[in-house]
């Protein structure tokens, strides 16, 4: 397991970490975020997005009550948002199995609701500091998620001049 952890400052400074490693992903892959309500992670998500190539006029909103949204980039985004769920036979009902992993990006908003979402994965958690500043824990399981997240890691320290 790889792991880093970083503070961002503003909402904007969200986005981009989470744009820079959209920009990054080649491969299917597994993302669950984690954190309180309003500490980030639809903002993060966005940011995936357009990293993506989700294009900018296309909304992207928290999935609270459809469950699941599906944008196209150059490689399909699945937003999944866990927080009105209850069961573990909910995920069934949802079709989740087909998403983690399937053949584009899942991102898992309130994953840590449940256990055993994935055997691969990147896990993100945010959590408030004060005003806008977050702080953001990443963590890889897996081969395939711990590459990513060594160069999503260089990249972003590279991107801010070294001062991560």
């Amino acid at each position: 397991m790889f792991a880093w952890s970083l503070a961002t400052a503003s909402e904007q400074e969200t986005t981009g970490l989470g744009r820079c490693l959209g920009l990054l992903i080649e491969k299917p892959l597994v993302i669950l975020l984690s954190g309180d309500l309003g500490a980030g992670k639809t903002c993060f998500s966005r940011g995936l997005a357009r990293g993506l190539g989700v294009p900018e006029e296309e909304p992207i909103a928290s999935p609270s009550y459809t469950l699941m949204n599906a944008y196209q980039g150059r490689m399909e985004l699945y937003h999944f948002d866990l927080y009105r769920l209850a069961e573990p036979d909910d995920l069934l009902e949802l079709g989740m199995e087909e998403y983690l992993p399937g053949a584009g990006v899942a991102v898992v908003e309130w994953a840590d609701l449940f256990t055993g979402l994935a055997r691969e994965y990147l896990a993100v958690h945010l959590s408030h500091q004060q005003a806008d500043q977050r702080r953001i824990e990443c963590r890889a399981v897996g081969a395939a998620a711990r590459t990513l997240l060594q160069r999503w890691q260089g990249e972003w320290i590279r991107q801010a001049g070294g001062n991560d």
